[in-house]
């Protein structure tokens, strides 16, 4: 009888568990992933294909890893450039990457008193910022905290915006991502650091 009872409850626990995992299964959107397998994929840098910049931990792993899977033969393009390029020799301006997929933008110039640096977010493009000489502030926001100010220029792929944000300090050896929602507030100095030079790779954002 207590052999029989106990068939009863592993067979009830075992249906409990079954049905349980059914219901997380059909609340789980189609194409997400869970948090752990997300930051287990950051963490294994795979997706650097050698690139030895890190990316900021204030970096969206979740958006990144989307964005990354949605589109990966731009993104890897995108980190191939950065591993295979001289960015200490690159000269200032525009530099294909894929075509309207992903391009580069390098400047060399002074960085911005806090009042005159201005926040953005942009639609069409996501953000890829390093510093390749110097430091700079750069100040992040989510979307929904921030204020519009300047209504998105569908042409210039921009909005303004008026928020409070956190600081971050953007120097050689790490790179910063800024995703549609994540308003920013870039080219602010720092001190002893005049004249900064830095690249933008500007990736397409995959939907």
């Amino acid at each position: 009888m207590k052999t029989k009872r106990l068939l009863q409850l592993t067979i009830a626990v075992i249906t409990f568990i079954a049905m349980k995992n059914t219901a997380i299964a059909q609340n789980t959107p189609e194409g997400s992933h869970s948090a752990q397998t997300v930051q287990n994929w950051f963490n294994s840098d795979e997706w650097k294909n050698g690139l030895k910049l890190n990316a900021d931990p204030s970096v969206n792993t979740a958006e990144f890893y989307k964005q990354y899977h949605n589109n990966k033969q731009v993104w890897d393009k995108a980190f191939l450039f950065l591993k295979d390029t001289n960015l200490e020799t690159i000269g200032t301006g525009k530099h294909p990457i894929d075509g309207d997929n992903a391009y580069a933008i390098v400047t060399e110039a002074p960085s911005k008193a806090l009042e005159q640096a201005g926040w953005e977010s942009h639609r069409k493009y996501i953000d890829l910022q390093y510093v390749i000489k110097g430091r700079e502030r750069i100040d992040v926001v989510n979307l929904i905290d921030a204020t519009v100010t300047k209504p998105y220029d569908e042409e210039h792929d921009y909005a303004n915006y008026q928020a409070e944000g956190t600081a971050h300090i953007a120097q050689p050896g790490t790179f910063y991502l800024f995703f549609p929602q994540d308003v920013h507030r870039p080219n602010i100095k720092v001190t002893g650091y005049d004249t900064v030079k830095k690249i933008v790779v500007k990736i397409k954002v995959a939907n």
